[in-house]
């Protein structure tokens, strides 16, 4: 047994050390609840949100993509990452991937982007505010950012493309789809709530009602609205939940931190004077995804959106996920995007094979 004993403690040495090397330190949090946990952290909290831009903006590199910057000359600057090269003789359709509220498009998106690669030009841009996006105007709504989306995508000479949007980034799409009916072909919309009303706030359709506070929570400034964000994001808890707050800090000031009331504004924005008689009928075929337990955008919602829409959208419900179904169910949500986006567009060819997939990879 004591040979059994130092074999077992001298492997926990070297996986200490390897732990150790990495930069990451052994650390206890008390929840006060009953639960210590042990978690291995970085030894300085900074490296935490820097090292994850660090494999983000890998992800991106390593799937094709450039970081751009458009100056639209009017004091609107758009920050977009963009195919690296275009193949003549190999053309592919364009696929817009608009990120919501939160962080960047790097953190929304870098586990989707190597999915859809091989079957499209894929570009993503960081809305108004966000990542190294932003403008001098006053303009808050959605229908603004949709017009800077269109005109980057213009500018790299773009004309017609498919988009999948975010939840915000799903009102930004939908009015991208209302506006440039030419230039959109097929929507995704990701538990987007752009068919509630201003009265849904007084009716008691959304758990915060107040919307000072929801914009509180949806632009934290401290780890403890960060965390709460979290909670109503998810159905079941995250580990992000558990981290330090030493980390979440730092998770704020990288990601939340600068454009604080504009991101507000832009909230503040969406609500008013809405009513479902004066949103436009997209006319592109439409997929509709939410989450059944949702508790920033109810699943009424979407049931709601896919009765405006009619036989044009359909509606996939994704179970035991709340809002944030993308960081809990990947392996579903790229399965129900690949259906609409891909093997609609191209059914397999008997005499080639597809461009190689990576579903395997999935996380």
């Amino acid at each position: 047994m004591s040979k059994c004993f130092s074999f077992t403690e001298s492997k926990n040495w070297c996986y200490r050390s390897s732990f150790t090397k990495s930069g990451l330190r052994s650390t206890i949090t008390d929840l006060k609840d009953g639960t210590v946990m042990h978690c291995w952290v970085p030894k300085t909290h900074k490296d935490f949100t820097e090292s994850k831009n660090w494999c983000y903006r890998s992800s991106f590199t390593k799937s094709g993509l450039r970081s751009t910057i458009t100056d639209l000359k009017d004091g609107t600057v758009m920050h977009c990452w963009v195919p690296k090269t275009h193949k003549e003789s190999e053309p592919k359709p364009n696929l817009l991937l608009i990120h919501g509220l939160g962080a960047n498009a790097l953190w929304q998106w870098a586990d989707v982007i190597r999915h859809f690669t091989p079957y499209f030009n894929v570009y993503v841009p960081d809305l108004v505010f966000f990542g190294d996006s932003f403008t001098t105007r006053p303009e808050r709504s959605e229908s603004f950012q949709a017009e800077c989306v269109m005109r980057v995508m213009e500018a790299n000479s773009v004309r017609k493309l498919s988009l999948v949007g975010l939840s915000y980034g799903g009102f930004v799409g939908y009015s991208m789809a209302a506006q440039f009916k030419e230039a959109v072909e097929r929507v995704v919309l990701c538990c987007a709530g752009v068919c509630m009303e201003e009265k849904d706030l007084r009716n008691g359709v959304f758990r915060v009602s107040d919307l000072e506070e929801a914009a509180r929570i949806l632009v934290p400034q401290t780890p403890e609205k960060l965390k709460e964000l979290m909670a109503y994001a998810l159905f079941r808890p995250h580990p992000f939940g558990f981290l330090p707050s030493c980390l979440l800090t730092d998770f704020i000031d990288a990601m939340c931190a600068e454009y604080v009331e504009e991101k507000r504004d832009l909230i503040r924005a969406i609500p008013k004077d809405r009513k479902l008689e004066n949103l436009p009928k997209i006319s592109q075929p439409t997929l509709i995804i939410w989450g059944d337990h949702d508790q920033i955008f109810p699943l009424e919602l979407g049931h709601r959106l896919k009765k405006h829409l009619g036989d044009n959208a359909q509606l996939v419900v994704i179970k035991d996920v709340g809002h944030a179904f993308s960081v809990e169910k990947p392996k579903e949500f790229y399965k129900h995007l690949k259906s609409f986006l891909v093997d609609l567009q191209f059914p397999p060819n008997p005499t080639s094979p597809p461009p190689k997939d990576q579903d395997k990879k999935t996380s």
